[in-house]
């Protein structure tokens, strides 16, 4: 079954909130916002400029494991300098395969250089979990006759 939808209509409808922290704060305050907003991943971003993605993934193995202080350790120094990023064009299937083929969780949705949001597995996930629904749904319909036949 074909995936169908774009970025830009997951992120209309789960809104366009963008949790971030900057490249200077401590991993420990990252982690800290992470709890407090119930998300796993953070934007980096110096002023306007996103710099990276930092996620509990980041901290357990760039810090718990490697025994650092999460309070004395700068973002900057765990955040990786590659940015995988979608744009509000993107196809839902687009950014299965990116997400999957780059073991990441989470995508900056981007315009240009501009931030318009953040969208997650469980997103795509959501997605498509609610378009197999209504699809199911029109089908059934069709079935038992509810759509007027030409």
């Amino acid at each position: 079954m074909k995936i169908s939808g774009h970025v830009g209509s997951i992120l209309h409808h789960k809104g366009h909130s963008i949790w971030s922290i900057a490249p200077d704060a401590t991993v420990f305050d990252a982690i800290k916002l992470m709890a407090h907003k119930n998300v796993g991943a953070l934007l980096v971003m110096d002023g306007e400029r996103l710099v990276g993605v930092i996620t509990e993934r980041d901290y357990t193995r760039k810090v718990a494991i490697k025994g650092k202080s999460s309070k004395e350790t700068a973002v900057r120094e765990i955040v990786s300098p590659q940015i995988h990023a979608v744009t509000p064009d993107h196809s839902v299937e687009e950014c299965m395969k990116l997400m999957t083929g780059n073991r990441i969780r989470h995508l900056p949705v981007l315009a240009g250089e501009k931030v318009l949001g953040i969208i997650s597995i469980g997103d795509l996930v959501n997605w498509t979990i609610s378009a197999q629904s209504a699809t199911i749904e029109q089908m059934e319909q069709y079935i038992s006759g509810g759509y007027p036949t030409n």
